[in-house]
C-alpha cells in the first residue's frame, strides 16, 4: 500500500483513482484487524468523498490533499460520525459538528477513512487503557504502539492510511511515533485550533500529525494551522509555508545534559546520539550540553496540572448533562455515582480523583498553585535556553517499545513521558523523527524542539537530519 502522499499523487498521475486507492487501504484494514487500530471504519462516507474527489481531479479543481487518506484519533469530532474518546461513557455518541483542524483538511479534499483507538480520554502512554482493548504495535505485536494516540500511530506504521491525526497533551503523538518508527509532530500551543477536540487538559492539548514522511507531516500541519474564531486560545500569528528550505547558516544546538545522562536511556540510542553530535560539530554547528535542573520535576508537575484540568473537563460526563446513564440508578446522586463508575475506566478514575484532590480546599496551594509556579520556572528556563540556542535535541523516549502488560506501576508508566512533557509544559513545538533501530530491530525517535511558532525551523532542521542520518547510523 501507499505509505506517503507522494506515492498517492504518483498513482493518481498514472491513471489510478482516489476511490481505488481508498479501497486498497480498506482492504489492508480488514486484513490487519488483529492490531485493533481502528474502532470504526467510515466506509460509506469515505467512498462518497473519494468519488467526489475523482470528479474534481478530472475537472482540474481538486484541493491540495486530493487522494490523501486520513485516519482520526477517536477524540476528534467529525459531524454525523461517532466519537467516544475510547470510553464507554460516550458509547454511541454522534458528533454534531466537525473539528476546525479536520474541516480544513476536508476542504482540501482529504478522505477521512475512520476513527482510531486510543487510551481513554487520551490518558495513557501505551494504548492499554482503551475501553475497546489494547492496540498492538505492527512492528512487533507483542509490544505496545505507545499512547495515547497508539491507534493512529499503528495505522500509519502499518500503511492503513496515508496520514493520521492524534492529540498530544504530554507526548501522546511523539512517544507513539518513536515506538512505531513514524514522524509525529506537536505544534506550538495555539498554532492549531482545539475546537472539536475532546478536552483532557485544555492548557496542554494540541492536535498533532503522524506520517511516514516529513513532507506529509509539514503539509498537513500547515493546512490545519491558523486562527479560529471558535477557539479563543488559537493564535492569530500568520502561518507561513512549511516547505523545506536548505539550512543556510550554522545552528546552535542544545541538548539537555540531565536527559542525556539519564540511566534509563537505551545504550544504542545514546551511541547514535553521540555520533550525530560529533557529525554536527564537524559540519560547523555548535552542539553543547545545557543543564536543565528541573527534569525530575517535569512529570510530577505535568500530572498535578493535567489531572486538575481533567477533573474539571470531565465533570460534565455525569449521566445527566452528557454521557452514559446508569439504568438502575435511583435519584440524582446515585445517577452521578453509578453512571461515572460504569462509564469511566480505571486510569481515568485515578486521574479524576487525583485532580479533584489537588484542587480541594486545604490542598490547592500546596499542589495546584505550586505546580503552576514550577511550570512558570520551566517556561522561563526554556526561554533562557532558546535565547542562546536555535533548537533543543533529546531522545523522544528513553527506550524502544515495551511489551504489552509489562509496566504495572502507574508511576513507571507516567515516566515514559519524561522527555516529551517538556514541550507541553512550555507550549513549544516539537517533533519526533525516526532515528534508527536497536539490536532487537525496534525503532526509536529523535526529538527536536524549537522556539514558539518556529515550526518552519523545526521542519527544516528535521529535513537536514534526515539527509545525514542514513550515512551516520550505518557508519
Amino acid at each position: 500500500m501507499y505509505s506517503t502522499f507522494a506515492e498517492v499523487k504518483a498513482a493518481l498521475s498514472s491513471g489510478n483513482t482516489a476511490l481505488n486507492i481508498l479501497e486498497g487501504y480498506l482492504s489492508e484494514i480488514e486484513k490487519t484487524k488483529d492490531l485493533n487500530a481502528f474502532l470504526e471504519v467510515f466506509t460509506d462516507s469515505a467512498k462518497i468523498q473519494a468519488q467526489e474527489i475523482d470528479v474534481k481531479i478530472k475537472n482540474g479543481n481538486a484541493g491540495k490533499l486530493a487522494g490523501m487518506v486520513i485516519a482520526i484519533k477517536d477524540n476528534i469530532c467529525y459531524k454525523n460520525h461517532k466519537v467516544s474518546a475510547s470510553s464507554k461513557i460516550l458509547e454511541g455518541f454522534e458528533s454534531l459538528y466537525t473539528a476546525t483542524a479536520l474541516q480544513r483538511l476536508i476542504d482540501e479534499d482529504a478522505i477521512i477513512i475512520g476513527r482510531t483507538n486510543c487510551d481513554e480520554f487520551a490518558m495513557g502512554s501505551s494504548n492499554e487503557n482503551s475501553a475497546y482493548g489494547v492496540v498492538k504495535n505492527p512492528l512487533n505485536k507483542k509490544t505496545v504502539p505507545g499512547g495515547s494516540s497508539g491507534g493512529s500511530a499503528a495505522a500509519v506504521a502499518a500503511k492503513l492510511c496515508t496520514v493520521a491525526l492524534g492529540s498530544d497533551t504530554g507526548g501522546s503523538v511523539r512517544q507513539p511515533a518513536s515506538f512505531t518508527g513514524t514522524y509525529g509532530s506537536k505544534p506550538t500551543y495555539g498554532r492549531v485550533s482545539r475546537y472539536g477536540l475532546i478536552a483532557y487538559a485544555s492548557s496542554f492539548d494540541q492536535i498533532g500529525v503522524f506520517s511516514n514522511s516529513l513532507e506529509d507531516n509539514a503539509l498537513v500541519l500547515e493546512i490545519m494551522a491558523g486562527k479560529d474564531e471558535n477557539d479563543s486560545t488559537s493564535s492569530s500569528k500568520s502561518v507561513h509555508s512549511y516547505e523545506f528550505e536548505k539550512i543556510s547558516s550554522k545552528k546552535k544546538i542544545a541538548y539537555i545534559k540531565e536527559a542525556f545522562e539519564n540511566e534509563g536511556i537505551d545504550a544504542e540510542l545514546k551511541e547514535n546520539l553521540n555520533q550525530l553530535f560529533d557529525h554536527l560539530r564537524n559540519e560547523g554547528h555548535t552542539v553543547e550540553a545545557v543543564s536543565f535542573p528541573y527534569l525530575d520535576y517535569m512529570v510530577p508537575t505535568y500530572y498535578v496540572l493535567t489531572t486538575a484540568e481533567a477533573s474539571s473537563n470531565l465533570s460534565r460526563f455525569d449521566g445527566v448533562h452528557f454521557g452514559h446513564r446508569a439504568k438502575n440508578a435511583l435519584g440524582v446522586e446515585a445517577t452521578y455515582k453509578e453512571s461515572r463508575s460504569e462509564g469511566f475506566g480505571l486510569e481515568v478514575k485515578r486521574r479524576i480523583m487525583a485532580g479533584t484532590f489537588v484542587l480541594s480546599h486545604g490542598y490547592y496551594d500546596a499542589y495546584y498553585t505550586k505546580a503552576q509556579q514550577v511550570r512558570r520556572l520551566l517556561q522561563n528556563k526554556t526561554r533562557e535556553i532558546f535565547a542562546d540556542y536555535d533548537l533543543i535535541i533529546t531522545p523522544t523516549t528513553p527506550s524502544t517499545a515495551f511489551e504489552i502488560d509489562s509496566v504495572k506501576d502507574p508511576i513507571q508508566m507516567y515516566l515514559q513521558d519524561i522527555f516529551t512533557v517538556h514541550a507541553n509544559l512550555t507550549g513549544n513545538p516539537a517533533i519526533s523523527i525516526p532515528f534508527g533501530v536497536n539490536s532487537t530491530n525496534m525503532p526509536y525517535g529523535l526529538q527536536i524542539m524549537a522556539k514558539a511558532f518556529a515550526e518552519k525551523e523545526m521542519f527544516d532542521f528535521s529535513a537536514y537530519i534526515n539527509s545525514i542520518k542514513k550515512s551516520l547510523i550505518s557508519s
